[in-house]
Order: C-alpha cells, then sequence, then structure tokens
C-alpha cells in the first residue's frame, strides 16, 4: 500500500471541503494547518443562512459573484470565530487564491501556501507571498480520492487480459503503461 504525504493528506481534505461548495461557477476548499493538525476548513458559498447561488443563481458584477465568500476567508474566519490562531500555519487551497485572500492569508500569518490548480494566478499575489516570506507551492493530488480505485484496476486488468488473448501484444503493453500511469498517486 502507498501511503499519501501529509501535503496530499492535507490537500485531499481541502477537495473534500469543496464538494460542500454552494458556488456554480467554481467549487473551493480550503484547509488551515498548524504542526500536522487541521485547525479549520472552509468552501466558497453564500454567509451562513443566506441565499445560496445553487439555488438563486449568482450575484454578479463586474464579473465576479458579490454572493460569495471564499474558501480561504472562511477558513480564515472560523479560526477568529472560535479563537484560534492562525499566526505560522500552512493552508491547502483547491486553487491559486485570488489577490484579495493572498493579502488576507499574508495578514493572518500564514507561514505557507500550498494549492492543487492554477486559476488566474495574480503575478502581485505571487510578490506579495515573497515579501512576506511565505512559501507557495503547487500540490498534485492526481487519485488521491477514488472510493473505487480497486475496482477500476480490477477491471482494466480484465480487459486488457481480454484484449492480449485476441492479439496485438504490442499494443496491449502501451495500454497497460498508460493504466499504470493513470493510477499512479502523482
Amino acid at each position: 500500500m502507498n501511503r499519501i504525504s501529509w501535503d496530499q493528506y492535507f490537500m485531499a481534505q481541502s477537495h473534500l471541503l469543496a464538494l460542500r461548495s454552494t458556488c456554480t461557477r467554481l467549487t473551493v476548499g480550503a484547509t488551515i494547518v498548524r504542526d500536522n493538525r487541521i485547525i479549520a476548513g472552509g468552501y466558497n458559498g453564500s454567509i451562513a443562512g443566506g441565499t445560496h447561488c445553487i439555488d438563486d443563481g449568482c450575484y454578479v458584477i463586474d464579473n465576479h459573484c458579490v454572493r460569495t465568500i471564499h474558501a480561504e476567508m472562511n477558513a480564515i474566519i472560523q479560526c477568529a470565530k472560535f479563537g484560534v490562531p492562525t499566526e505560522g500555519s500552512t493552508i491547502y487551497v483547491t486553487h491559486f487564491p485570488c489577490l484579495q485572500c493572498c493579502k488576507s492569508l499574508i495578514q493572518a500569518g500564514v507561514k505557507a501556501v500550498y494549492y492543487a490548480v492554477d486559476y488566474k494566478n495574480h503575478p502581485y499575489a505571487m510578490e506579495l507571498f515573497a515579501q512576506a516570506g511565505v512559501k507557495v507551492k503547487q500540490v498534485h493530488t492526481k487519485n488521491i480520492i477514488d472510493l473505487q480505485r480497486e475496482e477500476k484496476q480490477e477491471f482494466i486488468h480484465q480487459l486488457l487480459e481480454e484484449l492480449a488473448e485476441k492479439g496485438d501484444q504490442e499494443k496491449v503493453n502501451a495500454l497497460k503503461e498508460q493504466a499504470e500511469q493513470l493510477f499512479s498517486h502523482e
């Protein structure tokens, strides 16, 4: 069994949080961690008890949905609400943070930002992170969470065995290599 890294583990948590998003334009999740312990999580959506984009559509002004609170902000706000310090913490977010979230993360004392997907990476955000000494790193999360992974692997194995019985071994070997890449953790 291959054990996933801490970075992959926390990023997987962020992807799980994103499944709670009420945004119809992009689902984002964020997990704040200190000393390898999750201290907060957030996803993008409306204020608690408010109208959600999934119910009434987005409220767009200047190409931005003003109804949505970003995942990173929701995670920071959760820490503030419950008195959990963010100084020296790390955040794992499914998408590169916007400029406003970048500034908030710096102000909250976050020392590392790990993200899975590039998303409108603003050059000034990168400049601000560098000025503040915030580590920024992309974490690849391919195939980390798949509850049917073993069944899929077995099915592909069976198909490849049937193909091998019927002929072109060179093509079957190429397909086997593709399948191995598909199921790798990297």
